[in-house]
């Protein structure tokens, strides 16, 4: 099987240069041809590595494995008389990347292959470089200039290029001097040396209005009169999707035509043809696996909200992602990648209502990445009408509405890699069993569902579908809903990343135990690691939550090994821990990775018949919060229920090895034998919420703070007075003390009112209040511990 990986290489190469061909449209069956065969061969190898990982051979019958490679060895004979006839490399020279003609503007300069004249090419280079910089140098000798540098590109291959050493003989001028550069991608600006200070503004997009003007100054000038044509412009500008590059591109050419038929003809053309050039380039850039995840793109609808750590997910189980250097992690090299599509603006970053970021592709972007596809990706976004395109591999379905089993037959979904659908509405489990069945190549998985039933009919097949490596169930049954894992589960060698949305318990089919699920890198759902052994799991990178019972043979020394853990990590149950020697065996220490931690007790109204309640006495919280000292550079640490008589040596600066760039502090329910705590070893701390403490006063020493922004106290009954506060803080919220302590804040002259006057804004409020879903609920409704367990977020994000 070895051989095939080469193979592959080759398949790649000859589809690259067949893409980028000029005469692309007369090879296109071809192409057809080549693609197929690539996946193909990749069908092959994803068979072998599940075989693998099942420690058998492969499961493919002999007759299927000869035909398969009998149809590759065509396919790939058939790439090397190519390569022959259009004179390009062959698979050894795969990862030279062609030189690509443009007639773009660039700053790159020009890559000529000089042969047999290398000294005396350097020698008149260094003359002619030499005489420019000394002419350069005498004219802007004390001189202030603005100095401006249109569309600069970066090239990583373009080793001679070297922007820092041509602006290098501007070190004469002024001081006040600018330069003013515009490109289409961020690496750009760092290349113009260590030394330049640089400022970026983002380009957003324009309005209709001003898009228009845009458009009509290249189209008709300055003093451009004619109503007619302004009126057919008007039509042809609302179909270039506000893209000044193609305003430019296509008004230009109006403008040396001022005749009425041509723009109406012009109107009626596809112009997407034509504004392309500039975009196409830039994607010819692009190495390889990034192409593959750029087009992919094409399968989400226009306008989709993309986050980019689910993205480069997608494109890891889809096999996109490929990496030469030991220990390097797929999804760094995939961030590396979706960083690249940002840089060159095929990628724009966003933010929702609600802060989060998200990307945007803009609409001739998403043009240029639909062409590219081709016949691999579709959408359906208006119901399920008519056929599915043969041939299709990336399916995006916006609502799943079929009543009929029989309608299935329009649907080819025997090559199918990634299936995607936003609302499941069919309720039929005859046409679910059935679709799924044929689904024998799926990698990507995710649906959303509203029946959490059929759900349950769905898992109970999934084990089907071995070279499944994505699966995303998103179940809103709520936190009372309980999934069944069938035994067939365990089958899911290569799964990845599992998420079944807001299902509260998982239990294994009768007989079963553990599942071993070896390939498994993230987990999004709450309580699913109660039934997978994580020992098998070393390459875990995300758990969502983890919570501990002995009834289940679950215990803390099954995140010893798990190192690769990134992102947050919530731990609850901890009254199951009863030493700080058993605590340590987590070593939280050595997960480099993780920036927040959830640490909490739950043993008011536990139920585990195992539980021990004088195992968990305070002195044993506090030895088993000492061995849970996390990693240095932790940003988010949350504490929930903690009663301990102090608090850990790491937490308050009594030796080193605890978190010291701590930015948010989340103390929740925690109770208080001693004095209060003192945090000054947290010294970056930005936030700092307390909520639901029996505190009687907040340390003396938070004045030492001087990077606090936020100061949030929530439910304290006992707290009487303020210490002296740090000037730095610019919002205090105070809610649900006692109506003593809340009306000194309010008084004027009141020591506790005058040492929040330097606080900007201020909330104070006195009566009951739920906190979101993260929290304490308090007053009429109750406590509600289900939401003060569940939750992550921190404060103040």
């Amino acid at each position: 099987m070895g051989r095939e990986s080469p193979r592959i290489l080759l398949l790649e190469r000859v589809v690259e240069v067949v893409e980028e061909n000029p005469h692309r449209s007369r090879l296109e069956p071809l192409f057809a041809d080549l693609k197929s065969a690539l996946y193909e061969a990749e069908d092959i190898l994803d068979d072998v590595e599940y075989s693998r990982l099942k420690k058998q051979e492969t499961g493919m019958s002999k007759k299927q494995l000869k035909t398969s490679l009998d149809n590759i060895e065509k396919i790939t004979n058939e790439a090397h008389q190519i390569l022959k006839s259009l004179n390009l490399s062959d698979v050894s020279k795969g990862n030279e990347k062609q030189s690509i003609a443009t007639t773009s503007p660039t700053t790159a300069t020009s890559q000529v292959k000089v042969i047999g004249r290398d000294e005396e090419r350097k020698k008149i280079v260094a003359m002619l470089h030499e005489k420019a910089e000394d002419t350069l140098k005498r004219e802007l000798s004390g001189r202030r200039f603005l100095l401006v540098l249109d569309d600069v590109w970066c090239s990583k291959d373009v080793v001679e290029q070297n922007q820092a050493q041509l602006l290098s003989v501007l070190e004469g001028g002024k001081r006040g001097s600018k330069i003013l550069v515009t490109s289409r991608n961020e690496d750009a600006f760092s290349d113009l040396g260590p030394d330049v200070r640089y400022i970026t503004v983002p380009i957003g997009q324009l309005d209709d209005s001003t898009f228009n003007e845009l458009f009509m100054y290249y189209a008709l000038g300055d003093g451009g009169d004619g109503s007619t044509l302004r009126h057919i412009g008007e039509n042809i500008a609302g179909k270039l999707k506000k893209s000044p590059l193609a305003a430019r591109t296509v008004g230009e050419q109006l403008r040396k035509r001022q005749n009425v038929e041509y723009w109406r003809r012009t109107k009626d053309r596809d112009l997407l043809n034509e504004t392309m050039g500039a975009l196409s380039w830039s994607y010819q850039h692009l190495n390889e696996q990034l192409r593959r995840c750029f087009s992919y793109c094409s399968m989400f609808p226009k306008g989709y909200h993309f986050r980019r750590n689910g993205l480069v997910k997608l494109w890891v189980a889809e096999g996109f992602i490929r990496s030469t250097n030991a220990g390097e992690e797929m999804e760094d090299v995939g961030q590396d990648y979706f960083d690249e599509l940002v840089s060159i603006s095929f990628m724009q970053l966003r933010k929702e209502s609600w802060g989060e970021d998200f990307y945007v592709m803009h609409d001739l972007v998403h043009d240029l990445a639909e062409r590219i596809a081709g016949s691999d990706c579709h959408r359906i976004e208006n119901g399920l009408k008519g056929k599915v395109p043969p041939g299709i591999r990336h399916l995006y379905i916006d609502t799943f509405d079929l009543e009929e089993e029989a309608d299935l037959e329009t649907f080819e979904l025997e090559n199918l890699r990634t299936l995607i659908i936003r609302n499941f509405s069919c309720d039929s489990q005859n046409i679910l069993k059935t679709m799924f069945t044929r689904l024998q190549k799926l990698r990507v998985l995710n649906i959303w569902f509203i029946d959490p039933y059929l759900a349950q009919d769905l898992v109970s097949i999934i084990g089907l579908s071995k070279h499944l490596r994505h699966l995303a169930l998103k179940i809103h049954g709520g936190a009372s809903t309980c999934v069944t894992l069938p035994a067939s589960f365990k089958k899911l060698h290569q799964i990845q990343t599992i998420d079944f949305g807001s299902v509260g318990f998982f239990r294994l089919c009768e007989g079963e135990d553990k599942i071993n699920l070896v390939s498994l890198r993230h987990v999004e759902t709450d309580k699913f690691w109660n039934v997978v052994n994580t020992v098998s799991c070393t390459s875990a990178q995300q758990l969502g939550a983890l919570s501990f019972s002995e009834k289940h043979g679950h215990n803390i020394e099954q995140l010893r090994d798990l190192n690769n853990l990134r992102g947050r990590l919530s731990i609850s149950h901890l009254e199951f821990v009863k030493s700080k020697k058993e605590a340590l065996q987590a070593m939280l220490a050595d997960k480099q990775r993780l920036v927040g931690l959830a640490l909490s007790w739950d043993d008011e109204g536990n139920w585990d018949s195992s539980y021990d309640e004088s195992s968990c006495s305070p002195e044993v919280k506090l030895e088993v919060l000492e061995g849970l000292c996390p990693q240095k550079d932790l940003e988010e640490l949350i504490i929930t229920r903690y009663s301990g008589p102090r608090y850990p040596n790491w937490m308050v600066g009594r030796q080193n090895g605890g978190p010291n760039r701590l930015q948010v502090l989340d103390l929740r329910g925690c109770s208080l034998l001693g004095l209060a705590p003192v945090f000054e070893v947290f010294t970056q701390l930005r936030v700092l919420s307390l909520r639901g403490c029996d505190w009687v006063t907040l340390p003396d020493t938070m004045v030492h703070l001087k990077s606090l922004k936020k100061l949030s106290i929530y439910h304290f009954p006992n707290i009487e007075y303020l210490p002296v506060l740090p000037q730095s803080i610019e919002e205090f919220e105070l809610k649900r003390c006692s109506k003593v302590f809340t009306r000194s804040c309010q008084t004027v002259e009141n020591p506790n009112w005058e040492k929040i006057q330097h606080i900007h804004k201020r909330d104070i409020k006195m009566e009951g209040v739920m906190f979101d879903d993260d929290v304490l609920i308090i007053g009429e409704r109750g406590t509600n511990r289900a939401a003060e367990r569940r939750s992550w977020t921190p404060a103040g994000n």
